[in-house]
């Protein structure tokens, strides 16, 4: 039995269904020591130092200003608030999926991305008036409006304008239906099912779009968790490996090195140092 102190600490909303921060306001709990988060999180940075830094999923991110960093649900996330300026918002999924029509495209988060200058003081009012708005009346429609706006003018410099939207839309929801099931589902079959094609059409599109196979996909999607058990949990290779749907350990700890060289006990300890 797998011991809830064992697992990587999750920060859940609880009353609010959307809570916004100042960066300077918000407490050392909501960002210090590797967490995951069960909502949506987009963080602007204003104003940071020459050291700011992020960490998200193994990979460490020297921030700048105006940078803007989108943390999706699942992700291991950790940051040293150092008297940074700027502003956090805290979303829940159905928030999100309501009014960010990136969802799909933003699946396991978006690496901090610069804010164009010229939507900078356009973004700031909408900031500031969704910051009026949460401190006094807080009405969720009115704080949805806000959200949207802010979200379509962010969503148009990460979002790629490119050919084959129909195929690029199957990708997308293929990487949610991975990011939900994987753990159950490993074989491409399932997937090609619910996306109501064959699976000979969806490695075809996949390995067009991606360069790389749907059986792969879902192999790096394990990987991704296994590292993040191994890194910032406690448990054990045999707990992560009965975690992530695998019957017999040794077959998970070969998984594991045909995937990144090293065996999961090499990786754990590498990584703890």
């Amino acid at each position: 039995m797998i011991t809830p102190e064992k697992e990587i600490p999750v920060h859940h909303l609880t009353s609010e269904e959307f809570q916004m921060s100042t960066l300077s306001a918000a407490g050392p709990e909501n960002f210090h020591d590797v967490h995951r988060h069960n909502f949506f999180e987009i963080i602007w940075f204003r104003e940071v130092y020459e050291n700011s830094r992020l960490e998200l999923d193994f990979e460490s991110y020297k921030l700048e200003n105006n940078q803007i960093c989108i943390i999706a649900p699942g992700q291991a996330f950790n940051m040293k608030l150092e008297g940074e300026e700027g502003y956090a918002m805290a979303i829940s999924r159905e928030i999100f999926t309501e009014v960010c029509d990136i969802e799909s495209v933003l699946n396991g988060g978006e690496l901090p991305f610069f804010l164009h200058p010229k939507n900078e003081k356009t973004c700031s009012t909408i900031i500031s008036l969704m910051e009026q708005e949460y401190t006094t009346t807080s009405r969720t429609a009115l704080l949805k409006a806000y959200l949207k706006a802010f979200c379509i003018i962010i969503g148009e410099q990460i979002i790629p304008q490119e050919p084959l939207l129909n195929d690029r839309q199957r990708i997308q929801e293929l990487v949610g239906l991975i990011d939900k099931h994987y753990i159950v589902h490993k074989e491409t079959g399932f997937y090609a099912g619910q996306l109501k094609i064959s699976t000979h059409h969806l490695n075809d599109i996949v390995r067009h779009l991606r360069g790389t196979t749907v059986k792969k996909m879902i192999s790096q999607r394990l990987v991704l968790e296994a590292k993040r058990e191994l890194s910032f949990g406690a448990l054990t290779v045999k707990e992560i490996a009965f975690k992530l749907g695998f019957n017999d350990a040794s077959y998970f700890s070969r998984f594991f090195k045909k995937h990144t060289g090293q065996n999961p006990d090499n990786f754990k300890n590498n990584e703890k140092r």
